[in-house]
């Protein structure tokens, strides 16, 4: 394979939803996330340089490959500081299975539009364990190059899903649904069962009205002490970080 013009071309119009949609690809960069990648996803091409194809021979033989110099790395990447390899995979399609989820833990995101709070909560839902992710139709793309890049190969693991929020937590009737408010229970004072859905809001906004309908189990993480003044709220992907440790700290 040679990076041509047109394959120059079509790797940056990756960088836009439209075309990752029209293709049913995207791309991700560095030893790391390509090599979590290959080993769950499709894999259409890899662009690196010899040094870093000679140092992994454990790649593929019927990946396509292109031998690239450093110096022509950068046009295909997206990053401030290319890697050495970018590779173009193709988005895999998950089926969302409302029935299986209610006996597990997952998180449904309520319109987060930051790619990197999306990329950082995909890679905190690794860590935790919690294999599914429903979004928002309005929440950031999940393969946008951003996001990839702030998963860390977390990407790979996690079934990421787009659905109307209300419609999918309609399902979960009787089941605990989880939302952080600050009229909300302590979180460290609360016993936290092993599965439901949490809910993260807005970075802006927070969980929106008809989202918080559904609503069983309101939570609140305090600042400390209490009665300092301090920031408005925390950061998304920072609240997800310590809810999901509390939900999983009891099963240690």
């Amino acid at each position: 394979m040679i990076l041509s013009k047109n394959v120059i071309k079509q790797i940056k119009s990756l960088e836009q939803k439209k075309y990752r949609k029209e293709t049913g690809l995207f791309v991700a960069e560095g030893t790391k996330i390509v090599c979590d990648n290959i080993d769950t996803m499709q894999c259409e091409f890899i662009i690196a340089t010899q040094e870093w194809f000679d140092s992994h021979p454990e790649i593929p033989a019927d990946i396509e490959k292109c031998v690239a110099t450093k110096s022509e790395i950068p046009k295909v990447s997206f990053l401030k500081t290319p890697q050495d390899v970018v590779g173009v995979f193709r988005m895999p399609v998950y089926d969302l299975n409302t029935t299986d989820l209610k006996d597990k833990l997952s998180l449904a995101l309520d319109t987060v539009q930051d790619p990197g709070n999306l990329g950082t909560i995909i890679r905190i839902a690794d860590w935790y364990g919690i294999e599914n992710i429903v979004c928002s139709a309005a929440s950031a793309d999940c393969f946008s190059p951003k996001v990839v890049q702030a998963s860390m190969g977390a990407i790979s693991r996690i079934k990421v899903h787009y659905t109307d929020l209300p419609t999918f937590l309609n399902e979960f009737a009787g089941k605990n649904i989880f939302g952080t408010f600050l009229e909300g229970e302590n979180i460290y004072k609360r016993s936290l069962p092993e599965t439901g859905v949490i809910i993260m809001g807005n970075e802006g906004k927070g969980i929106s009205a008809e989202v918080a309908d559904f609503v069983t189990d309101k939570l609140y993480i305090p600042n400390y002490p209490q009665n300092r003044d301090t920031s408005e709220s925390l950061n998304v992907a920072v609240a997800a970080a310590i809810i999901c440790s509390e939900f999983r700290r009891g099963l240690y």
